[in-house]
């Protein structure tokens, strides 16, 4: 569901529109190419709700789990519970659906890609409105894709083992790029973003489904543990510098939250954007942050898997915390 709420009663528009000031690399790719732009051009603010307190890690220091090796070996047995125990209390099919509205799928022969699509639920919801056959699952965890494999509806999408920083498809492929809940893990989040803009068609859209910050110290705390749960501002940063134009984003959240995001949610917002240029994004980029085929000092690798997973236990508890203070607390009131 979209939320009219903040925190605390707090009112703002959920949908947030962000895009570029004046004359941007946007504007002056279509006059290189012998085209003005005469599409509305929105003017860019700074988001800064109230809540907004800075992370107290560095989202440049990767947490735990936020490293690729041990967020294959992470999922390897997630899998196994994730349909069942881990989408029911933080990515139901109410917020999938509200999530997946900003990409308009508005035409079943468009070509989709589901980067970071797991055991498919994501999928499920965009074969409502594309043909399955033009879709495509990717994900690093054959674990999750075996989930996804074993669904109905996703028989005739193509699935693929891939990583997002480097995908196997060619520039100006796709018609729609949708990934959920998958940043968390990316080392570099930045990287994975200027790759959505490679492989999108000029006037295609990209979605990003992900968690957000806590700002409840507790919460914190574990989310510096675990995963890299954003702040808003970020996701329209990293937008903005891969060359996206058009960039919205809508709140989202379990019902039985009311509302409340003081402790961070696996599944937050939902953030798109516009490629009006055809070919790569402009960022240059270095390196990449981690290569995953030099070796890793097993200790250091099962520190982070172990730390990793207390911090699941405890987000795998908030839901349940909440859906318990939504059934005692009056209606219209603040939990």
């Amino acid at each position: 569901m979209a939320l009219p709420v903040l925190n605390r009663g707090e009112k703002l528009n959920p949908i947030i529109e962000l895009g570029y000031n004046g004359i941007n690399f946007h504007h002056r790719c279509f006059l290189e190419k012998g085209f003005s732009s005469h599409g509305r051009i929105y003017q860019t603010r700074r988001l800064m709700p109230k809540c907004s307190l800075s992370s107290s890690r560095p989202a440049s220091q990767p947490r735990f789990i936020q490293h690729k090796k041990e967020a294959f070996w992470f999922y390897r047995f997630l899998s196994i519970v994730y349909d069942h125990i881990i989408n029911p209390g933080h990515w139901t099919k109410d917020m999938r659906d509200d999530a997946l509205e900003l990409v308009e799928l508005n035409n079943r022969n468009l070509t989709v890609v589901d980067v970071g699509g797991g055991t498919g639920f994501t999928t499920l919801g965009i074969v409502k409105h594309v043909d399955a056959k033009n879709v495509t699952i990717l994900d690093q965890s054959p674990h999750q894709l075996a989930k996804a494999k074993q669904k109905e509806p996703l028989k005739e999408c193509k699935i693929i083992e891939g990583d997002a920083e480097d995908l196997p498809f060619p520039t100006d492929y796709a018609d729609r790029y949708v990934l959920a809940g998958s940043i968390e893990d990316w080392p570099d989040p930045q990287r994975g973003i200027k790759e959505a803009y490679r492989v999108l068609k000029i006037g295609g859209t990209a979605c990003i489904i992900g968690p957000v910050y806590p700002t409840f110290w507790l919460s914190r705390f574990f989310e510096d543990v675990w995963m890299l749960f954003p702040k808003e501002e970020k996701y329209i940063e990293w937008f903005k510098k891969d060359g996206f134009s058009n960039v919205k984003l809508k709140r989202i959240c379990p019902k039985w939250c009311r509302g409340v995001r003081r402790h961070g949610l696996i599944m937050g917002c939902s953030v798109t954007g516009v490629k009006h240029c055809s070919g790569d994004s402009p960022l240059q980029l270095g390196p990449k942050a981690e290569d995953v085929k030099k070796p890793v000092n097993p200790l250091t690798f099962l520190l982070r898997l172990l730390l990793g997973v207390t911090a699941t236990t405890y987000f795998a508890l908030v839901p349940i915390y909440m859906w318990i203070k939504d059934k005692i607390v009056p209606k219209g009131m603040p939990i």
